[in-house]
C-alpha cells in the first residue's frame, strides 16, 4: 500500500510537471541556420530554489564544419517556474547566446534545454543539467564551507586555500557519486560524526559529532546526497523511467508518449515491472485519457 502511494505522487507531480508549461518565446528571425547547438559554460551549477544561478549559461551555435556561426535563433526552455532573461535570442558575432537562469521553486535537479534549427527546420537540442538546493541542502552546503570544502575540494580559491595536497588519503569530493551513492545515510553521518576510523577508514578524517549538532549533520548529508553526480537515489523509492514498449496496448486510449513516461515505473526495493505501480498508475491515468476523447 505504501508503495502504491509512493508511485500516486510521483506519477501526480509529472502529470502536473506537463501541465504547467512555460510561454513560449516570440519566434526570431534568423539570418542563418546552424549544425550543433554546444555549451560554452554554465552548466552544472549548485544554486538555490527561487535564485538565479551565479553564471549565465552560454551556448554555441556552430556550422556543419565546426565555426562559431552568427544569427543563429537559440530558444530556451526548462521546468515550470525557471526563468530565462532572455529566452530566446540570436547568436552574435561569436556564435555565442548568453541567457541569466533563476531556477523554480522546488529543491532538486533542473533539466534546461537550449535548441536551435538546422537547414531543414529539424530542431536540434542541447541538456543542461542544473541543481537547486532546497532549506536544508543550503545549511548542508554553509556547513560544508566551513568545515569540510578545504580538504574535500582540490581547487584553491583567493578566499580558500585547498589541504587536500596535504593528506596522505585524498578525500572524496562530495560530487562524486560513483563512491558516496554506496554509502548509507547512516555511514555518512557515522564517518562525520566520529571521523575515518568508524568505518575503518583514514584517521585524517576527524570526528565534527562534537562540533556540530544532530541536525547540522543531517544538513551535510542532505547536501552531500543533493549534489552527486551521478546523481543519488535512495533505495526503497520509486523511480519513472522511459521505456520504449508500452506496458498495455495504446488501444486503451490517451497520449502514447505520457503512457511511456508514468506507467513504466519500477522499484528498486524489487526487480522486475511492478504490478501495484502499474496498477496505480493506470488509476491515475483513467481521468487523464476519458479527458482527451
Amino acid at each position: 500500500m505504501k508503495r502504491s502511494l509512493i508511485v500516486v505522487c510521483v506519477i501526480a507531480q509529472l502529470t502536473s510537471g506537463c501541465s504547467h508549461k512555460s510561454k513560449q518565446p516570440t519566434p526570431l528571425k534568423a539570418t542563418a541556420t546552424g549544425a550543433a547547438i554546444v555549451e560554452s559554460s554554465g552548466g552544472k551549477q549548485i544554486g538555490y530554489v527561487g535564485m538565479p544561478l551565479d553564471q549565465p549559461v552560454v551556448v554555441q551555435v556552430n556550422d556543419a564544419s565546426g565555426s562559431a556561426l552568427a544569427g543563429a535563433a537559440v530558444y530556451f526552455r526548462g521546468p515550470s517556474g525557471v526563468i530565462f532573461t532572455p529566452a530566446a535570442a540570436l547568436t552574435d558575432s561569436s556564435g555565442q547566446v548568453t541567457t541569466a537562469v533563476s531556477l523554480g521553486q522546488q529543491a532538486g535537479r533542473y533539466k534546461l534545454v537550449a535548441s536551435t534549427r538546422d537547414a531543414s527546420g529539424k530542431n536540434i537540442e542541447l541538456t543542461l543539467d542544473e541543481i537547486a538546493l532546497g532549506y536544508q541542502q543550503t545549511v548542508g552546503a554553509q556547513l560544508n564551507a566551513l568545515y569540510c570544502i578545504r580538504c574535500h575540494d582540490p581547487e584553491s580559491t583567493p578566499q580558500r586555500v585547498s589541504n587536500m595536497d596535504n593528506l596522505s588519503v585524498k578525500p572524496h569530493a562530495f560530487t562524486e557519486g560513483d563512491t558516496l551513492n554506496k554509502m548509507s545515510d547512516a555511514d555518512l553521518v557515522a564517518i562525520i560524526s566520529h571521523g575515518g576510523p568508524a568505518l575503518n577508514k583514514s584517521a585524517e578524517m576527524p570526528p565534527w559529532g562534537y562540533t556540530l549538532s544532530k541536525s547540522d549533520i543531517a544538513a551535510l548529508v542532505s547536501y552531500i546526497r543533493a549534489v552527486a553526480d551521478p546523481p543519488y537515489e535512495a533505495g526503497g523509492l520509486v523511480y519513472a523511467r522511459a521505456v520504449t514498449e508500452l506496458p498495455y496496448p495504446t488501444s486503451k486510449g490517451g497520449s502514447a508518449a505520457l503512457q511511456r513516461g508514468v506507467i513504466a515505473l519500477f522499484s528498486n526495493i524489487e526487480p522486475g515491472f511492478n504490478p501495484a505501480a502499474h496498477r496505480a498508475a493506470r488509476r491515475i491515468l483513467q481521468p487523464w485519457n476519458r479527458s482527451q476523447k
